[in-house]
């Protein structure tokens, strides 16, 4: 038969010592690892966080970069066109200040009476040469008739040398044209159905239309068809 010695108070004391030392190592390393495992969530969550903001910001301000830039691009587009319609319209009104002032100096070609039978000359020759007929009728004002008559003689008289072919050239008196225009005739040919007006006015009209893009390019450097940058 064996012997159970009891434990003395000491050795109970000092059981309970380690059995609590133990204990609480044990809940020490426990905390700890719970500490360290909400150290590593929470940095896991924070860095979440910051990369979510971030990308919000970023894309909050190329929204508002896009805005701004499609605000500027529309603020310099409007000033462009406003400016070259300020241009355009400038350049227009000098145009038609030099074609107005064009049509005030029409009347001073009538003046120098030998020039200007040479110019009638040459428009009566043109509308020969255009109808390409043997009998023309000229139209003129009443003003002009002694210097047409005298035109249509110098028209004839070239127009043989030129072609070989005679040409009959009448002033038709019955139908003036108006005092109004600055000088020119108009030719009439096949039988008055047909007619070319070269008068100053109509000339000058033609001009406007027909040689405006070579006197752009003569005042402004530019071709007429030329796209205006920004």
């Amino acid at each position: 038969m064996s012997h159970v010695h009891a434990m003395s108070d000491d050795q109970v004391s000092n059981e309970l010592k380690k059995m609590t030392a133990f204990i609480r190592q044990e809940a020490l390393e426990k905390a700890n690892e719970i500490h360290l495992k909400a150290d590593e969530e929470f940095a896991i969550e924070k860095s979440k966080l910051v990369r979510q903001e971030t990308a919000a910001i970023d894309a909050e301000y190329e929204k508002k970069f896009k805005q701004a830039s499609m605000s500027q691009q529309i603020t310099r587009s409007t000033l462009a066109n406003k400016s070259r319609l300020r241009i355009l319209s400038a350049r227009q009104e000098l145009l038609n200040d030099l074609f107005e002032q064009a049509g005030k100096k029409l009347k001073d070609v009538a003046k120098d009476k030998k020039k200007y039978q040479g110019v009638l000359k040459n428009l009566i020759l043109e509308g020969a040469y255009a109808m390409n007929e043997e009998e023309l009728q000229v139209k003129a004002r009443k003003a002009d008739y002694d210097i047409v008559k005298k035109a249509i003689e110098d028209a004839q008289s070239e127009y043989k040398t030129k072609t070989s072919k005679d040409l009959s050239v009448s002033l038709d008196e019955s139908d003036p044209l108006g005092e109004d225009l600055s000088g020119g005739v108009v030719v009439v040919g096949t039988g008055g159905r047909i007619d070319i007006n070269n008068t100053f006015e109509e000339r000058l009209r033609l001009l406007e239309t027909d040689a405006l893009p070579a006197i752009r390019v003569l005042l402004f450097g530019e071709n007429q068809n030329r796209k205006f940058h920004d």
